[in-house]
């Protein structure tokens, strides 16, 4: 850990004065866009000498406020995490380059250890590392690939961020979700791009190492071990995996195309495979109406989950609580959205919704979130089985409007209308979402996010068991600071 902090030092102390210029674009999504990139090198010197350092400080602070709190289920929790990171890109010597990416999040506040498990945003530091007697940190190097670039065809091998339809690096905490393995992007063919990957490992946002990608807890039976995400699936456990024979060190295979060369039609398709557990097909397709003044776009999504073996091992429902689930040990199903939205100047209005099929929950650890961009919320996970959502999202071009230079604001209200029969989903919810991001119109590469969240849980449900449902209404507030240098 003190070899990695004093990397940090020493390689921002000697790269600090190349910093004049701004080398990166954070957008309102969290993707970083690079605006200056290494030159091509003409010798081996010149592979090093030529690279480039891009350093980012970052602040992430959360407020979560139960309306009720539950004996050893819910706790009013916040947590305060520090940090940033460093990236090397080197120069391109024969089309050849590599990254190596040091990340660190600090949680110099925190809430007293006995707590740690309440805490939700806990991407701030590693529960895993916490629940084995570690401190309140994360450090890790989450990038470190070679690439090789030919006929606008890159090929990835390490460790890296990726995205597609399922697997993103959804950096909206401290630290990205990143993979390990090979991956490739090409768009050789005009207004097509072709990607693919073939990943060994995984590591979610709150981890220092790599780890399997859809297992959950670990050999030791650590609940934090392996893929904790909030998408994960609980009953597709290293012990349970085991038992069926199945690989407990599992693979990522992804193929996807995006098509552009109609006027306003964009088309994603995707194809991603567990082998032995389970496979999906599916995409997206856009179409825009452009009028003399304003646009409607239509929007569509449909993701096919097929069972090849995961619900025999883990159950339909991704909490184990199968009880009312037609089917208690089949995965397959699928999520359909579907949105419109009506563009004017610097005004958006969405409408959205989505449903899954009334047979398994939907398994997606990759933080790729079924539903974004459709219906969901911060911190929501509306895709158990025989879910319908409706959202209404209003946003505003602060800038374009004249009002406030660089920046953005966003206002949600999503319905969330569960299952009450089956034991496993929450009660039906109203989401209430407002969201501000600002680049600072004064200070190159500070970049500033308010969140905040309020969800209405009905009370008094009661599942196919007569057993009422607990009612989790609660506030969250989250509040980041990003600069570049």
């Amino acid at each position: 850990m003190k070899i990695i902090n004093l990397s940090f030092a020493l390689i921002a102390a000697v790269s600090l004065s190349s910093f004049a210029k701004e080398k990166i674009i954070l957008k309102s999504n969290n993707l970083l866009k690079y605006k200056i990139l290494p030159k091509e090198a003409d010798s081996l010197e010149d592979f090093f000498k030529e690279g480039l350092f891009y350093a980012r400080f970052r602040v992430n602070t959360f407020l979560w406020d139960w309306d009720k709190e539950y004996k050893n289920k819910t706790k009013d929790n916040w947590a305060v995490g520090v940090g940033g990171s460093l990236i090397y890109k080197s120069a391109k010597f024969k089309g050849i380059s590599f990254t190596i990416g040091l990340y660190t999040s600090q949680n110099p506040w925190h809430m007293k250890r006995e707590d740690f498990i309440y805490v939700k945003g806990a991407d701030t530091f590693s529960k895993y590392k916490v629940s084995r007697g570690g401190e309140f940190d994360i450090n890790t190097m989450a990038q470190s690939y070679i690439e090789y670039k030919k006929y606008k065809t890159n090929i990835r091998y390490g460790r890296q961020l990726f995205e597609s339809l399922l697997a993103k690096s959804n950096d909206s905490k401290m630290i990205p979700n990143a993979f390990e393995g090979w991956s490739f992007e090409s768009s050789y063919f005009k207004d097509i791009v072709f990607k693919g990957a073939y990943f060994t490992k995984q590591k979610l946002r709150d981890k220092e190492d790599f780890h399997d990608v859809i297992t959950y807890k670990d050999s030791y039976g650590n609940r934090w071990g392996n893929n904790d995400d909030s998408g994960a699936h609980e009953g597709l456990s290293y012990k349970r995996l085991k038992k069926a024979g199945k690989d407990t060190s599992n693979v990522l295979e992804i193929l996807e195309l995006s098509y552009e060369r109609i006027k306003n039609l964009k088309v994603i398709l995707n194809y991603t495979k567990v082998p032995e557990l389970l496979h999906y097909a599916g995409g997206d397709i856009y179409y825009s109406f452009d009028f003399d003044k304003f646009k409607i776009s239509p929007g569509f999504r449909y993701i096919r989950q097929f069972d090849d073996g995961a619900g025999e091992v883990g159950g339909a429902s991704v909490e184990k609580k199968t009880a009312g689930y037609k089917d208690k040990k089949s995965l397959d199903s699928y999520v359909f959205a579907s949105r419109v939205d009506f563009k004017y100047k610097p005004f958006l209005i969405r409408l959205g919704y989505s449903k899954i099929e009334d047979k398994g929950d939907i398994v997606a650890p990759w933080r790729g979130l079924p539903t974004k961009g459709f219906t969901r919320a911060m911190s929501r996970k509306n895709w158990f089985s025989n879910t319908k959502s409706y959202m209404l999202k209003l946003a505003f071009d602060l800038d374009r409007a004249g009002i406030l230079k660089d920046a953005k604001a966003d206002i949600k209200y999503v319905y969330e209308n569960y299952d009450d029969k089956k034991s496993a989903t929450p009660p039906d919810s109203k989401v209430y979402y407002v969201g501000f991001f600002q680049k600072a119109p004064f200070i190159k590469g500070l970049y500033y996010k308010i969140r905040a969240e309020r969800v209405d849980q009905k009370s008094g449900v009661k599942d196919i068991k007569k057993k009422i449902k607990k009612d989790k209404s609660f506030n969250e507030f989250r509040f980041e600071i990003n600069y570049f240098f």
